[in-house]
């Protein structure tokens, strides 16, 4: 059985949509949201297979939502709104659809199969999609949101991260971007060649790193280019040496 979560703030659309999935027998709603944050919400609640996300909704977009899962726990997702505008951004987010209201059943049927077909090739590939994630190059650019919007920031601009619970401060020289994301799943994304960890809730970009003070019990300061000063920890401090040619 496909689990779907349904995210719309207006209900006439989640029960429209709810009443057709009905109509699927490998379909079942775990869950519904009203609201950007109440969607983010159900979905690590319910960890359904497929989220339906409207674009358009109050405290966080669809667009937001989806940026903020961590792509490895990450359920599908299909965007439904009246508005066309979003289309790119949508699938640069590796959504398996994009609904433009008002549809009809014949076309959230061509949806639904395009969702099976995503679920039968992960369950059947489950360990090559693995090795492909290890393998996989850096990504050179990372999106963040910033207000109603999300941005496209180049990774060789961020400077240090810092962890807090499920949710990552992207530091830049310009500003500090929040996303809901955990350190570990960022820094697989970011790749290895140009982050390290100096401590378990803090990374640092090797570029940004000035020079480094000897502390006691084998801790050191490290100084940025900004002026920003970082503990490092004695537990990462062989690794980063290492990275640095020590």
């Amino acid at each position: 059985m496909i689990r779907v979560v349904i995210a719309d703030d207006e209900a006439p659309a989640r029960e429209k949509l709810r009443h057709w999935l009905s109509e699927q027998g490998d379909m079942t709603v775990v869950g519904s949201a009203e609201d950007g944050f109440s969607a983010s919400q159900c979905i690590d609640r319910c960890q359904p297979d497929v989220a339906f996300l409207d674009i358009q909704m109050p405290t966080l977009s669809g667009l937001q939502v989806a940026a903020q899962l961590e792509p490895s726990s990450a359920p599908l997702v299909v965007f439904v709104t009246a508005f066309d505008e979003h289309a790119v951004k949508a699938f640069d987010l590796n959504a398996v659809d994009y609904l433009l209201k008002p549809y009809d059943r014949e076309r959230l049927a061509r949806t639904l199969q395009r969702v099976r077909e995503r679920i039968r090739t992960h369950q059947s590939g489950a360990a090559a999609v693995a090795i492909g994630r290890e393998r996989s190059p850096a990504c050179d650019r990372l999106l963040v949101p910033d207000g109603e919007r999300l941005e496209l920031i180049d990774a060789a601009s961020v400077e240090w991260l810092q962890a807090d619970d499920n949710y990552v401060h992207v530091h830049t020289a310009v500003r500090t971007y929040l996303i809901r994301r955990t350190l570990q799943d960022l820094l697989s994304q970011l790749g290895g060649q140009r982050f390290v960890r100096i401590h378990k809730s803090t990374a640092v970009n090797l570029g940004s790193i000035v020079s480094l003070t000897p502390l006691f019990k084998g801790d050191h300061e490290i100084h940025l280019h900004n002026g920003r000063v970082l503990r490092l920890s004695r537990r990462y401090r062989e690794a980063l040496f290492a990275r640095l040619g020590r």
